[in-house]
């Protein structure tokens, strides 16, 4: 063992943090899409996509309890987290109008925000990253950012 072996292994884990993020986004966008329940999906994304190879690329395990956690807590906190992102919203694009991948994103972020201990500052980091994987070239990184920054600040503003 050598002495960077515990850094390799607290990085391995953010990873797949991360990468359990990316997948609760993307598990909600199909969930919202397809009707398919959240049992459905979860079982889908932990048989299919954490770790899976597609065209040459291989995908990250990611962290099962996060996503399990993240994805269960979005909906069953749905309305509550909407309501959130509402306030958040300009008052002429409620969560309903905007793209469902952001309002799989802002639901996950939200799930995080307000049922768990994660810093709202790592929140809000780890879902602006996601978004610009979605939107590489627009300014939804920007928006996003100023959403869960706002949602942070009512969820959590002791952290503030």
């Amino acid at each position: 063992m050598t002495a960077d072996t515990p850094a390799r292994s607290g990085n391995l884990k953010r990873k797949m943090k991360s990468a359990a993020r990316l997948y609760a986004v993307q598990a909600l966008f199909q969930m919202e899409k397809s009707e398919q329940s959240t049992r459905q999906v979860v079982k889908e994304f932990l048989d299919y996509r954490f770790g899976a190879t597609y065209d040459g690329d291989e995908f990250l395990e990611g962290d099962v309890a996060l996503f399990e956690k993240t994805i269960g807590d979005a909906v069953n906190y749905q309305a509550t987290i909407d309501q959130m992102t509402d306030r958040a919203l300009v008052a002429k694009w409620p969560i309903a109008r905007i793209d469902p991948t952001l309002r799989g994103l802002f639901r996950a972020a939200g799930a995080e925000m307000t049922q768990s201990d994660t810093p709202p500052k790592v929140v809000i980091s780890e879902y602006v990253d996601i978004a610009r994987a979605f939107f590489p070239e627009g300014k939804e990184a920007s928006f996003v950012n100023a959403v869960l920054d706002h949602m942070a600040r009512e969820a959590r503003p002791e952290a503030f």
